[in-house]
């Protein structure tokens, strides 16, 4: 199903994706700071509003940027040109402000009402302290990000799009799955393709039953990595969880790393090799990877193509600290023969 039908030509979104809005917040630190203010070194942790406030209150000329996965793939997509939408949710508060003028800002369209300032909780933020060595110790407040209801769905965005990307963090959520059901039927009512991602092994074990009521609806393009698949079905082997996840997907895209991505595109298995770099930080190298991806599927290029976009992104943002592309990857895309006309 994976391919564009003649209805979704010229519609006003190639992607929306829906996910957990939250600020990306930067401070460069000594390795002292980390230990004098108990943050564990080179790890994801969630903390609560108390935690995150006082963590926030001792960031040093930071860079805030909006964040989370599927919107640093909508954020990546817009910046090469496609037409894209994002549904999250935040606070009418400063960090809810930074996120939806960024986000805007990278040529994305974000409308979703934001909670009012009075709301029992903030905006979502991802504190992240970058070390000499260039580990990144994130410490994530997902506040308003939890929050996102069927009420916030946009439905005229979803019948208006292409694709709809879902990232599965969003299912830590406390009303994911009636904002997921209701997102799906819109899809299926206005004939849009539906994409989930796994987004990380640990999600997937919190909230297993939920991937499978997902997957048991019918995915059009399932993305994840190898663990993340592997924690999925539980299988002995990666072919194993290939074949299962292929009954459940019209596509399956799984990234191995420097190994690659194996592709599988109704029934034909196809193996898409990685570029190679000098890894400096692997952070939002799957989101980049999608964002490649979904640049290809709406220019036209045929699964194996999009997946060798997907690479080149995924690449070119492990080859320097941080989570979005520095390098113009419309550029190399074009150098590499896989642009916008499709060729």
């Amino acid at each position: 199903m994976a391919r564009p039908n003649a209805d979704s030509v010229g519609r006003k979104y190639q992607v929306v994706g829906i996910g957990n809005a939250v600020v990306d917040v930067l401070s460069h630190v000594e390795e002292a700071f980390l230990a004098q203010h108990r943050i564990r070194k080179g790890i994801m942790q969630l903390v609560d509003l108390d935690r995150a406030s006082e963590l926030y209150g001792l960031m040093q000329d930071a860079e805030e940027v909006s964040g989370g996965s599927v919107a640093n793939t909508i954020a990546g997509i817009a910046r090469l040109g496609g037409r894209t939408a994002y549904i999250g949710k935040v606070v009418d508060d400063h960090l809810g402000q930074v996120f939806s003028e960024d986000m805007r800002a990278q040529g994305a369209s974000f409308d979703t009402v934001p909670a009012a300032k009075s709301a029992p909780y903030e905006s979502g933020r991802c504190m992240v302290f970058i070390s000499p060595d260039g580990e990144r110790s994130m410490n994530t407040y997902l506040g308003a990000a939890e929050h996102l209801s069927a009420r916030d769905i946009d439905a005229s965005a979803i019948a208006s799009s292409e694709w709809l990307l879902l990232e599965g963090f969003r299912l830590d959520g406390v009303d994911s799955i009636e904002a997921y059901s209701r997102a799906i039927s819109l899809s299926r009512k206005h004939g849009c393709q539906v994409a989930l991602t796994l987004s990380d092994p640990a999600c997937v074990e919190r909230n297993r039953q939920a991937f499978v009521d997902l997957l048991a609806d019918g995915i059009d393009l399932l993305l994840c990595n190898e663990a993340e698949l592997k924690a999925m079905f539980a299988a002995p082997s990666l072919g194993e969880s290939l074949r299962q996840a292929s009954h459940q997907s019209s596509m399956v895209a799984c990234t191995r790393g420097a190994k690659g991505t194996v592709l599988i595109d109704r029934g034909v298995v196809s193996e898409v090799p990685a570029l190679k770099v000098q890894v400096v930080d692997a952070t939002g190298a799957g989101d980049q990877f999608a964002t490649g991806l979904f640049f290809g599927l709406v220019a036209g290029h045929n699964p194996v193509d999009a997946c060798r976009l997907g690479s080149i992104a995924a690449a070119e943002v492990i080859s320097h600290v941080g989570a979005r592309p520095v390098a113009d990857l419309g550029r190399e895309f074009s150098e590499r023969g896989l642009g916008l006309d499709g060729g």
